[in-house]
């Protein structure tokens, strides 16, 4: 068995590919990075770190022309302000739609390009780290168990039957896959979660907020607080 690990060098990824390399081993593990058009790099530069601390092949791939007409304030070309708020007050205020910082169908998209990769990598499964936390509210939906069921199901059948998903932490929180993470030793250490690019995270974003209440509900400070 060989596996591909989408990786953007923040928990949740950094969490499926420690796992990955624990059933597979480092040989049989690749990792993919996608740029996007992101504002920053530093998730891209975690994710090269993240690779090379577990010794697994790292490829990133640019996508970012798909997202050319979009104003998804974590493009590099939005004119929107990235919010500075929790994701459920951000959508106190979205009418049932995604938040802002959602990229439109950007996990769908990874995915398919991922399985292409895969498959002509001759690899037989795809890690991806959505969780329950992420979906909740529809703030990304393309995080979703109905999203990921629906995807696995095009993959599989579009693959010939040769390629699965794995979605492992997509009915957990945050808080739940940190727990995962910690109990293998992944490299926290190593990950960027924060939508802005500064020296140091914000602490203010939606995902700098739930990262720190992950860390909080485990009982331990945040071990890249410590690097930057």
């Amino acid at each position: 068995m060989k596996a591909m690990v989408l990786s953007s060098g923040g928990i949740d990824s950094t969490t499926c590919l420690g796992i990955a390399v624990e059933k597979y081993g480092k040989e049989q593990v690749a990792a993919l990075s996608v740029f996007y058009g992101q504002k920053h790099d530093k998730e891209l530069q975690a994710s090269d770190a993240v690779a090379r601390y577990y010794g697994v092949e790292h490829e990133t791939i640019d996508l970012s022309a798909f997202f050319l007409h979009s104003n998804c304030s974590l493009l590099k070309h939005s004119d929107q302000q990235i919010p500075q708020e929790a994701y459920a007050e951000q959508l106190k205020s979205t009418d049932g739609k995604p938040v802002s910082t959602y990229v439109p169908f950007r996990n769908g998209l990874f995915l398919a390009a991922a399985a292409s990769i895969a498959l002509s990598k001759g690899c037989d499964v795809i890690y991806y780290g959505a969780h329950a936390d992420d979906a909740a509210g529809n703030a990304y939906p393309d995080c979703s168990s109905a999203f990921h069921k629906a995807m696995t199901d095009a993959v599989f059948i579009g693959s010939g039957e040769q390629l699965k998903l794995e979605a492992p932490f997509v009915g957990m929180t945050k808080a739940e896959v940190v727990k995962t993470g910690l109990s293998i030793g992944v490299p926290y250490h190593l990950t960027w979660s924060c939508y802005e690019g500064e020296d140091r995270p914000c602490g203010v974003c939606g995902t700098c907020i739930d990262r720190a209440e992950a860390f909080r509900l485990n009982g331990i400070a945040d071990p890249a607080a410590r690097e930057v």
